[in-house]
């Protein structure tokens, strides 16, 4: 013993030795390595960010032109049902000036045709209320909904450039607008000036196309450019079309710096102010209309996804120089890790000749890392040792409360089904079968409570399956006969409760029920076959495949149960608490063909009367 401590002693000197020797080369690798490539790779990450922030600011002008597009579409879709009504002879014909002073009756039926055609164009979904503008003197000029006298759209200030545009539609900026039947709407509009057929220098009407400005802001909250994004749309002179926050439509919205970049490109990326309140505009061109769409986003949100992205570039980069770093390390530390290993290896080497058993009368006293090592272990050992203990005890509480829990699984539904024909009968025979059917109902519930007892008798187990049949045949008349054939021998034998009664009830609702003629017969049977007991439940019914009938016990399968009955999930319940009480070598199998019937056969252990009690 005193041999080993001074070998130990001097073991742990070689490994101070080899341990200041280590920091040494440590401090070489840090000086000469390390800090050269932190500096390398901080100049790359710096100036990779500064390429990523370019990167990200392309991606959001690029979004931004894919919603431009899209906006360009739902305009076109305004002006499409413009296109169509303008050049809609039968406009021009109702406009005619001699229509003016046409008869009432004729007037009317004019204004029926003209209705008819506003209502054909406001089906286009983008459209919100098509408006006619005409002559006062016209008797439907003050009907307010559709159509409004001319004289109405002479304060409006943009009447004149829809009348300077001779025709061509003029898009009109957000504006509240007041409808007598849809109450006040921020809407944007189409408009322009309808000629005279006749007098072509003459203006017989003007066509406005009202869109909501939201179906706009739909389009525009859709996109997501960052979380603190401000996406707007403004006209050529930097006014406000649509925005999030409504009291800035129809203002000034742009500063004069911004305004004079956007109106001199189609698009672009242009960075405002310095510092903490930077913040790029990115902006495209709306090509229906002229407009600007234009999205503020801070420089620090920017900032924060190139810094993100960058992360995930300069993976490969830093792992490559990683690898080069530990490579360089292990080629100067290979001799120290050499001599360490080769001190560790003989550490090993005496606790393996010593045994475990004698690492706990190693004297506590002693001095040097060997000892320390060994102290360790020890604790180790301990360790290990309590928790093989805890795991074992967990284990047996598992398995008797995963027996309870299968044990509980019971389906609640033949109860209700049975009380629901108890109900039935009684109502519809005038309840001379009742006291029948409660007297098989008090012989199940006797049966299944067991007075809470987990195991039953074979033969309490039969009659239990036989009181469900007999109450099943009230509920199918004439729909199925059963059999039961036991050994005497086995019925003071035991057995988990509630074992008979799943399978019996997969083999009415799911053989007998599912067949051809939903009738047909159950076979029970029950015998001894050396130190196992031997049950079967057979069907003449609808059977099925083996691959499903092999499911059945390898999974639980709740989904697979036809009438909520629970049967298939109930097999395997079965099969599990049957494992769990006799072992893996016991349970349940499966023989079964469509159309030919299934059967269920129970193995279990054989456990008498008064082993048991």
């Amino acid at each position: 013993m005193k041999s080993m401590l001074h070998k130990g002693a001097r073991y742990s000197l070689l490994l101070l030795k080899e341990l200041a020797a280590a920091r040494t080369w440590l401090l070489c690798y840090v000086l000469l390595i390390l800090l050269p490539a932190s500096f390398l790779l901080y100049f790359y990450y710096e100036r990779s960010s500064v390429i990523l922030e370019k990167e990200v600011t392309r991606s959001m002008l690029q979004t931004m032109k894919q919603t431009g597009i899209n906006l360009t579409y739902q305009f076109e879709r305004v002006r499409d049902t413009s296109n169509s009504l303008f050049m809609n002879p039968n406009l021009y014909k109702y406009l005619d000036q001699s229509e003016a002073t046409a008869p009432i009756g004729q007037q009317l039926v004019v204004l029926k045709d003209l209705r008819y055609m506003m209502d054909t164009a406001e089906t286009n979904g983008n459209v919100f209320r098509v408006r006619l503008f005409v002559d006062k003197s016209r008797i439907y000029a003050g009907e307010l909904i559709n159509f409004f006298p001319m004289d109405s759209l002479k304060s409006r200030p943009w009447y004149n450039s829809v009348i300077e545009a001779g025709g061509s539609i003029v898009w009109i900026g957000a504006y509240e607008e007041k409808y007598i039947d849809k109450g006040s709407a921020y809407v944007l509009s189409t408009a322009r000036m309808i000629r005279d057929a006749k007098k072509f220098d003459q203006m017989t009407g003007m066509l406005v196309i009202d869109m909501t400005e939201q179906t706009v802001r739909n389009i525009l909250d859709a996109v997501d450019l960052s979380k603190q994004q401000v996406i707007y749309m403004v006209d050529s002179t930097g006014i406000a079309v649509s925005h999030a926050d409504q009291s800035l439509l129809g203002k000034p919205v742009l500063s004069a710096d911004l305004k004079k970049s956007i109106t001199e490109a189609d698009e672009g990326i242009i960075k405002i102010a310095e510092g903490d309140d930077a913040k790029y505009a990115v902006f495209t061109t709306i090509q229906s209309t002229g407009w600007k769409l234009v999205a503020e986003v801070p420089a620090s949100e920017i900032s924060r996804q190139a810094v993100t992205l960058n992360r995930f570039s300069s993976v490969a980069t830093l792992l490559g120089v990683s690898i080069m770093f530990l490579l360089l390390v292990f080629v100067l530390l290979a001799f120290i890790i050499r001599g360490m290993n080769r001190r560790v290896q003989l550490v090993i080497r005496t606790i393996h000749k010593e045994g475990l058993e004698s690492l706990d009368d190693r004297n506590a006293a002693s001095d040097g890392h060997i000892n320390v090592l060994e102290r360790s272990v020890d604790h180790l050992i301990d360790k290990v040792r309590n928790l093989m203990e805890e795991t074992y005890k967990t284990k047996v509480l598992e398995r008797e409360a995963q027996l309870r829990a299968l044990q509980a699984q019971i389906n609640p539904h033949f109860l209700y089904n049975t009380l629901d024909t108890i109900n039935w009968i009684a109502i519809g025979r005038n309840a001379h079968d009742i006291s029948q059917m409660i007297d098989a109902l008090a012989k199940y519930f006797r049966l299944s409570l067991n007075k809470g007892r987990d195991n039953v008798s074979v033969e309490d187990e039969l009659n239990l399956a036989k009181v469900y049949l007999e109450i099943q045949q009230s509920r199918f008349p004439q729909s199925f006969e059963f059999t039961v054939e036991s050994d005497p021998a086995i019925h003071k034998h035991y057995m988990p409760k509630l074992t008979l009664q799943p399978i019996v009830e997969n083999a009415l609702l799911h053989g007998i029920r599912k067949s051809k003629g939903k009738s047909g017969h159950i076979r029970i049977t029950a015998h001894q076959d050396g130190e196992e007991l031997v049950l079967s439940v057979s069907d003449d019914g609808a059977g099925m495949e083996e691959e499903t009938a092999g499911k059945l016990l390898s999974e639980p399968r709740p989904e697979s149960s036809f009438d909520s009955s629970g049967s298939s999930y109930g097999l395997y319940n079965v099969n599990e608490r049957i494992k769990l009480y006799s072992g893996e070598g016991y349970g349940l199998s499966i023989r079964s063909a469509p159309e030919q019937g299934t059967t269920v056969t129970v193995r279990l252990r054989s456990i008498r009367e008064e082993l048991v009690k």
